[in-house]
């Protein structure tokens, strides 16, 4: 998971364009949150307490960022550069084909939970790899609506992956040389490098996303897979927060699983105290807004409802910081609704966002 190539890769590139009228808005917080930082620990600080003061700097100070949350949650096994794929049964749908879909996700492991939505046209066309609890409802053969994002994309002319994975995964079993939330980022790394490989698909111009549990997944994807080009995060809870049951990292099938310690689910107590890494991340003072600090200058959408409202800009406020330091000024944007569910509001403003970050 260390990363010594991203200040090549990243840092000396151009600075997105002005976004579309539609969706600029959302690149700046409310009023109320304009300089708003909240209590969170400033991600352009090093450890001793120095501070980042150009592209250099933040180059150095991202590897520090990543080797501690890399510490923490357990080293990667190597990316696998080209993982095993099939593409099957393609079947014609309205403006895109299905194909059924087995990807080696992690050494030793294939799922079959994939399916792949390639529109008509000739490519090589963007793509986005879509997160969640199974591929069918990314696809758009499931039963909860607004969450087919991955047909939603297809029909907007992107390649698109549907994947699926349980939240209680552990690589490479229970005894968890991953934590489930890091783990479920590597899978999403080779399913980059599966659609990468693919003559269709611009290798430059993929993305990741995810809603809820798929939302805290395609966060993770992004920040820690620098290949990722854009991400978008549908609600998940993008900070830790015990006021909120389902922003629930301690979990031992996100950030809280400890060998020996089997913790009730349920928020945190004195009867069922924090575990794992999550209960040392909380003790050390880390928030999840150096996560997304590793994005930059790449951008990223949170789509906010009742897990993120508005005042999550104190938080974003310091990618916003990050992205000015290297020259990027729409790194970051929020939109907000009421309720979690995803709506044909929040998905256009996601849709159109991809269509501008992943441009040629």
């Amino acid at each position: 998971m260390r990363s010594t190539t991203f200040a090549v890769l990243f840092l000396a590139g151009p600075a997105l364009a002005q976004p579309p009228a539609e969706i600029a808005p959302y690149f700046a917080p409310p009023k109320e949150f304009a300089a708003a930082f909240g209590d969170y620990r400033n991600p352009l600080l090093f450890n001793d307490g120095s501070k980042v003061t150009d592209a250099a700097g933040w180059a150095k100070r991202r590897a520090e960022i990543l080797a501690t949350w890399t510490d923490l949650m357990g080293e990667w096994p190597a990316v696998i550069d080209a993982p095993k794929a099939e593409w099957l049964t393609p079947v014609k749908k309205d403006g895109y084909t299905r194909f059924a879909a087995k990807i080696e996700v992690a050494p030793g492991r294939v799922s079959d939970d994939a399916i792949l939505l390639v529109p008509d046209g000739k490519g090589p066309f963007p793509a986005v790899v879509v997160v969640f609890y199974d591929a069918k409802t990314g696809a758009g053969e499931g039963k909860e609506p607004e969450r087919d994002f991955a047909r939603q994309l297809a029909k907007r002319g992107f390649v698109a992956l549907s994947f699926g994975s349980a939240p209680e995964s552990y690589y490479p079993d229970k005894t968890a040389k991953l934590q489930p939330l890091s783990y479920h980022a590597y899978e999403a790394a080779n399913l980059r490098n599966a659609l990468a490989r693919r003559a269709d698909v611009d290798p430059n111009r993929i993305g990741v996303m995810g809603h809820s549990y798929g939302g805290k997944w395609a966060m993770f994807a992004g920040a820690l897979n620098e290949k990722f080009a854009a991400a978008a995060w549908s609600d998940p809870g993008i900070v830790f927060d015990e006021k909120r049951s389902n922003v629930n990292y301690w979990e031992r099938w996100y950030l809280g699983h400890e060998v020996g310690n089997a913790r009730k689910p349920g928020t945190p107590n004195d009867a069922n105290p924090r575990t794992g890494p999550y209960k040392l991340m909380v003790e050390k003072g880390h928030d999840l807004h150096e996560i997304h600090a590793l994005m930059a200058p790449r951008p990223f959408l949170v789509s906010g409802g009742s897990e993120d409202p508005a005042e999550r800009w104190k938080a974003l406020n310091h990618s916003v910081a990050v992205n000015a330091l290297l020259g990027q000024k729409f790194g970051v944007a929020m939109t907000t609704r009421p309720k979690h569910d995803p709506t044909p509001e929040s998905n256009a403003v996601l849709v159109r966002f991809f269509e501008w970050a992943l441009r040629k």
